[in-house]
């Protein structure tokens, strides 16, 4: 009986170890789990955690960058063609007031929108256009006054648009005569050569140098 009870103990603790052995074991694979998994999903990638961060990639310009993209001189060489023209017909008058407009744009030109890169050099141009613009619109009535600001004035244009491009096919023309035989150019709209700086007197006068 003795020997019978003995034997029970014996099985019985050999049973206990077996178990505790096995929790053990569990334990410790569990523990390896968690490690891994902490090692795969560091604690930047948790939601709520400051660390992360999300790359924008939508692609969508922002601030200043959206606007220059909206930037364009088109409204200026809108109204310089119409100026241009008017000496091309010789009436000062229509020059004057071509010359007043395009002086309102420049004044309207939102600066915000120049891209950054080119903001210095438009400035300088925008300066001298503006001057120009101003003399030729105060000067109805005295139309080579109008036809010498406008050699400089096309110069300004001829400038913008080699900075910023055109919407438009434009040619810049010149004259060999103007300004005491020194020349002068011009852009136009049109291959036709329509001198505006002699008009009817002699408006065939030039040649296309180039066309954007």
């Amino acid at each position: 009986m003795k020997n019978l009870t003995l034997s029970i103990i014996a099985v019985i603790m050999a049973f206990v170890t077996v178990s505790c052995n096995q929790a053990s074991n569990k334990n410790e694979q569990s523990s390896k789990d968690t490690t891994v998994v902490s090692q795969e999903h560091p604690a930047s990638h948790l939601k709520g955690d400051d660390t992360a961060t999300t790359p924008d990639v939508s692609g969508t310009p922002s601030g200043q960058d959206a606007e220059a993209k909206n930037f364009s001189i088109a409204p200026i060489v809108t109204d310089y063609l119409s100026l241009k023209n008017a000496l091309v017909s010789d009436d000062d008058k229509a020059a004057a007031s071509a010359g007043k407009k395009l002086l309102a744009t420049l004044n309207k030109m939102d600066m915000k929108t120049i891209p950054a890169d080119k903001h210095k050099e438009f400035m300088e141009i925008f300066e001298s256009a503006k001057e120009n613009a101003e003399h030729i619109g105060e000067n109805a009535g005295k139309i080579d006054h109008q036809r010498e600001h406008l050699a400089s004035l096309s110069e300004d244009l001829k400038d913008l648009v080699s900075l910023f491009g055109t919407s438009q096919t434009l040619y810049q023309d010149h004259c060999p005569m103007f300004n005491e035989g020194k020349g002068a150019v011009w852009l136009s709209e049109t291959k036709e050569i329509k001198n505006p700086y002699y008009g009817s007197k002699m408006i065939s006068c030039g040649s296309v140098k180039k066309q954007y």
